[in-house]
């Protein structure tokens, strides 16, 4: 059930999985593999969730999913920023598991288990076309984006599934993921990554 509180944050977003570039899901096509392991991260630069500041914090989400996460529930295990406090933490939750209206709403409806939500130090880096996110203890993620013919960025934009509906994304390739926890384990290289700005509001 979501509920009307009105928020809005806004920030920077990346992601890999383990998806071929370009990652096909976006196009609502089966995973390079058959299934789908992602790990996405945003990093909150301003807003708030009703009265509840959320600017300088960090969030991840861990997913995985026998085929693309439209078809069938997933399961996630979302990472919230160890420097937010109880009532922050909170509103992060509220957010990123869908409970609030806006984009991550729709989403949530694909989600089949929510496998932990866990607090944890974090440290998300973007520099030119590189991002990288450390979990301490329990994921390494960096990417760099790809140039087009003419040096500029290789973008994808009007995509039917997407992180952030309302951006052009960034084509990207990943140097390293590594994810170890919930019973879940990936190490992969020179595959899938995206990247944008991003704008959530709802309420």
């Amino acid at each position: 059930m979501t509920t009307s509180t009105n928020w809005e944050i806004k920030g920077t977003y990346f992601e890999s999985c383990n998806c071929n570039i370009a990652c096909p899901c976006v196009f609502l096509e089966p995973p390079t593999t058959g299934k789908c392991t992602v790990l996405i991260a945003w990093q909150i630069e301003s807003g708030n969730y009703g009265g509840t500041g959320l600017g300088g914090l960090n969030i991840a989400l861990a997913a995985h999913s026998p085929r693309n996460m439209i078809e069938v529930d997933g399961r996630i295990s979302p990472y919230i920023d160890n420097r937010a406090n109880s009532t922050q933490e909170d509103a992060l939750t509220q957010k990123f598991s869908g409970q609030a209206e806006g984009h991550f709403a729709a989403i949530a409806q694909h989600v089949g288990e929510v496998v932990g939500v866990s607090t944890a130090e974090m440290d998300y880096k973007s520099h030119g076309k590189e991002r990288s996110l450390t979990i301490k203890g329990v994921a390494q993620m960096e990417i760099q984006g790809l140039d087009g013919i003419d040096g500029s960025d290789i973008t994808i934009n009007n995509n039917p599934l997407g992180v952030v509906p309302d951006e052009a994304t960034v084509v990207a390739k990943s140097k390293s993921l590594t994810y170890q926890d919930h019973g879940m384990a990936w190490n992969l290289s020179g595959k899938n990554g995206y990247y944008s700005p991003f704008t959530y509001k709802g309420g």
